[in-house]
């Protein structure tokens, strides 16, 4: 495990910061402004063991209308698991491994009632790398348990929270606390992207906000409508986040969705203040920068805060418009057809037939 040389442009990590952003831990204080959730804990090893197997297939019993509204071709392979000898299994499943979490899957299917569709995540991670397994025209919706199982395998962000050394990289300490992996189902919505915004607090100071969708978008670069989302922000910050954030390190980065008329939001997630967080248009020098000028000039520190850095131009670098995103996490569709009840080292094999037989046939 790596230890953080901050430099003073990063707050300490330890354990009890880190565990702050656990969803289940700063959710219940914010419930009231960000969208409706449900946490499902414990989940047992099974669970874990599914999500780290390595062929891409759905549990037994959890399809519902999966077949109607996601990737026709995916398959779905299951039977029952097997709980006994669980100190004997290998981290990661094999072949012959089976799985089927029937309360689990009704757990599920009692939240989609309550919410219609869901989007899952798990303690610290969200799946928005894998939203092209489902249908384009509802990103990451979720209406079925195979639908969570499958939008969660697919993806690589959650990977992070699968390992208590990650999750705990860069803390400087063997002495780690317990920790289990959650599920969490919260209710779904169609998302406009152009008012997603990330925000950096540092010793308790409100430094920056970014957009979070790096596309350029015309309306972000009006001088009234970037002074409305930073009044607007600032005031979300000073009247619901700040009181709520009822831990002692006073450094963490928030997620809002601007309501359409940018004067209100909902609080979406926290992430540590730690290079593990995306800062967007930002660099963490540069709000270093913003927070030794706002210690030095405290008085005047309402005049120039909080800089708001948004893509000005469609030529901008960060601008990705042509580019879907995390377009390197995508697979092509016959890789999915192709790894139907095979693990990882049985689909390397046909894989490579299959390329080979193609050259072959182009060659003809």
């Amino acid at each position: 495990m790596t230890t953080v040389d901050n430099e003073g442009i990063f707050p300490s990590l330890t354990p009890d910061y880190i565990l702050a952003f656990q969803f289940s831990n700063w959710y219940p204080s914010f419930a009231r402004v960000s969208p409706k959730s449900t946490i499902i804990r414990p989940l047992g090893k099974d669970f874990k063991h599914h999500l780290e197997s390595d062929s891409i297939f759905v549990p037994e019993g959890s399809e519902d209308v999966f077949a109607e509204k996601t990737l026709a071709a995916i398959p779905l392979e299951s039977t029952l698991s097997d709980d006994d000898g669980d100190d004997e299994r290998e981290d990661t499943a094999t072949a012959g491994d089976h799985f089927s979490f029937p309360e689990l899957d009704e757990r599920i299917r009692s939240v989609i009632r309550e919410y219609k569709a869901v989007f899952p995540k798990l303690n610290f991670s969200s799946p928005k790398d894998a939203s092209w397994v489902l249908l384009a025209s509802s990103p990451l919706k979720c209406t079925s348990p195979a639908d969570v199982y499958l939008l969660l395998k697919s993806s690589d962000f959650i990977t992070h929270d699968f390992s208590i050394e990650s999750v705990f990289d860069g803390c400087g300490t063997e002495n780690l606390p317990v920790y289990e992996l959650e599920l969490v189902l919260r209710k779904w919505y169609p998302v406009d992207s152009s008012r997603e915004v990330r925000c950096f607090v540092r010793n308790d100071i409100l430094l920056g906000i970014t957009q979070r969708d790096t596309n350029f978008y015309d309306f972000m670069i009006n001088a009234e409508t970037q002074k409305t989302i930073k009044t607007t922000v600032y005031n979300l910050w000073e009247e619901v986040v700040r009181p709520n954030w009822n831990f002692p390190q006073k450094d963490y980065i928030f997620d809002l969705l601007l309501t359409r008329d940018l004067s209100g939001g909902h609080v979406i997630d926290f992430s540590p203040y730690a290079p593990r967080t995306d800062p967007f248009l930002f660099t963490y020098e540069e709000l270093h920068e913003v927070l030794s000028k706002a210690v030095q000039d405290a008085s005047a520190r309402r005049t120039f805060l909080p800089e708001l850095h948004v893509i000005e131009s469609p030529l901008h670098p960060s601008a990705t418009q042509s580019m879907p995103a995390y377009q390197h996490n995508r697979v092509p569709i016959e890789a999915l057809t192709l790894s139907e009840g095979r693990n990882i080292v049985e689909f390397g094999e046909i894989w490579q037939e299959e390329v080979t037989r193609a050259v072959g046939e182009d060659d003809d």
